[in-house]
């Protein structure tokens, strides 16, 4: 579930917010 939620973040984001992605993502972990 975790990826999908990460594939999901990085769908909206974009690269551009990798830092805010990388910053969930690890809230998330």
């Amino acid at each position: 579930m975790k990826k999908l939620k990460q594939i999901a973040i990085y769908g909206k984001g974009g690269i551009g917010k990798s830092t805010t992605t990388s910053n969930i993502s690890a809230a998330l972990a």
